[in-house]
């Protein structure tokens, strides 16, 4: 009898111990879950930082004014979804005159789906009332359309970008581009268009958008490499005003 009890209380103490492994098993289990779901998250985080601010492409103009303009690029935060996905006004303009923007977007910046390799998905969209949203970060928050009106005003589907860590050295610290066959696209006689895209440990960001028609011939876009945006406070003053600003080259 004195037997039989030992080899039970073997038995349970051998029972609790496996119940125990897989407690922490599963326990284990669940924090990797719970970091890998954060870190997606902060991958889509540090991303829409990233491109967050004013930024300016002044040295590159500088260096290559024949094919390259000084452009302002500017971003910030525009509201929230319900899935945590990050919406930024995004707007482009030539230097001199930032009150008059040429390019405006909403971007979407989230994790890339599961199914992907990848790290954050960043997609473009239309603006229903451009004029309604002209110079969005330069105003006080309770001069802009609030957040309700933002979702209301993302219009079609542009383009989207599938960025990835980029690999030890490299300078940058995301880099990607659309798919293979790019998006659609009209302008100047185009029929697609392709963005590829890098942001960088100091604050740049790369990006190079081109349009091709059905031949395959690049009707708009820099032909000889991305443009470059540094941030503005990278940039000293004399910098911003260089004579060089103001060549005719640049006003175009």
């Amino acid at each position: 009898m004195g037997r039989d009890s030992a080899e039970e209380g073997g038995g349970s103490r051998a029972g609790g111990l496996v119940l125990k492994a897989l407690v922490l098993l599963g326990g284990a289990l669940l924090l990797k879950k719970l970091r890998k779901s954060k870190t997606r998250w902060d991958h889509a985080r540090v991303v829409a930082e990233a491109l967050s601010g004013e930024k300016f492409s002044r040295e590159q103009a500088c260096r290559d004014p024949d094919n390259y303009f000084n452009l302002r690029m500017l971003s910030c935060p525009a509201t929230e979804l319900v899935d945590g996905s990050r919406i930024l006004y995004f707007e482009q303009a030539f230097w001199r005159t930032p009150e008059k923007p040429f390019r405006q977007r909403f971007y979407m910046v989230k994790p890339c789906p599961k199914e992907l390799r990848c790290d954050v998905e960043l997609s473009s969209y239309a603006i229903r009332d451009v004029e309604e949203y002209k110079n969005f970060c330069d105003r006080s928050k309770d001069q802009r359309p609030q957040p309700e009106e933002v979702i209301e005003d993302i219009a079609e589907h542009l383009t989207t970008i599938h960025l990835s860590r980029c690999e030890r050295g490299k300078r940058c610290l995301y880099e990607g581009s659309t798919p293979l066959g790019g998006f659609p696209n009209t302008w100047n006689g185009a029929s697609y268009c392709t963005t590829e895209l890098s942001i960088h440990k100091n604050g740049e960001v790369h990006t190079w958008d081109r349009g091709y028609d059905d031949e395959g011939n690049q009707v708009w876009g820099a032909k000889e490499g991305p443009y470059e945006f540094k941030p503005a406070q990278a940039l000293g003053y004399s910098d911003m005003f260089s004579p060089l600003n103001f060549s005719p080259a640049l006003q175009s």
